[in-house]
Formats: structure tokens, C-alpha cells, sequence
């Protein structure tokens, strides 16, 4: 009996979901801002796992790498942008609970 078990695009898919429901998860839930900007990153590396799963078993070549390679870029520059928002809000309201932030609206 061996141990090791081929690993197709099912199993690819199945975790890809997976990340894609705990993201979900943390969005919907969004008490925290920055577990909120978890969930984004964890729906983004869903999309990305897609991405070079169907570009290793479909065949396409190396286009799924350079999708990846820019959303993992537009992932960085997200989080950086999302973080200094988050900073100026917790220095203005003292918070970063998300359903007690408002104020913004005025």
C-alpha cells in the first residue's frame, strides 16, 4: 500500500474553496477591520491557488504565473494601503471595529 496519493485538481479546488470560505467568513463576520483585510488576503490566494491549479492541469502554459505574480502584487499594495487607512482611523476614532466606525459618513 503506498502512503503518497496523487494529488489532482480536485484536491486544488477543494482547499481553494476552503480558503475562499474562511475569507469570506472573516469579511462577512467584519468586527475587526484588520481581520477583514485577512479575509481579503486569504480570498485573493484562493483566486491565485485557481489560477496555477488550472494552469497546471489545463495545459495553459505560463499565463496562470504572471496572474498570479500580479495579484500577489496587487495583494502587497492592498495591505500597505489598507494598513495606513486602518492606522489613521484607530489614531482618530481610538477603534478599529468596523460596525462602531460611523462617523465616517459626515
Amino acid at each position: 500500500m503506498n502512503p503518497l496519493i496523487d494529488i489532482g485538481l480536485v484536491h486544488y479546488l477543494v482547499l481553494s474553496s476552503l480558503l475562499f470560505s474562511a475569507g469570506m467568513a472573516a469579511v462577512i463576520m467584519r468586527r475587526n477591520a484588520v481581520v477583514v483585510l485577512m479575509g481579503l488576503e486569504l480570498i485573493l490566494n484562493a483566486a491565485s491557488l485557481n489560477f496555477i491549479a488550472f494552469g497546471r492541469f489545463g495545459g495553459l502554459g505560463l499565463a496562470p504565473h504572471v496572474v498570479v505574480i500580479f495579484v500577489i502584487t496587487l495583494a502587497a499594495a492592498e495591505a500597505a494601503v489598507a494598513l495606513a487607512i486602518v492606522l489613521n482611523v484607530y489614531n482618530r476614532y481610538g477603534t478599529i471595529t468596523v460596525d462602531e466606525i460611523d462617523q465616517l459618513k459626515e
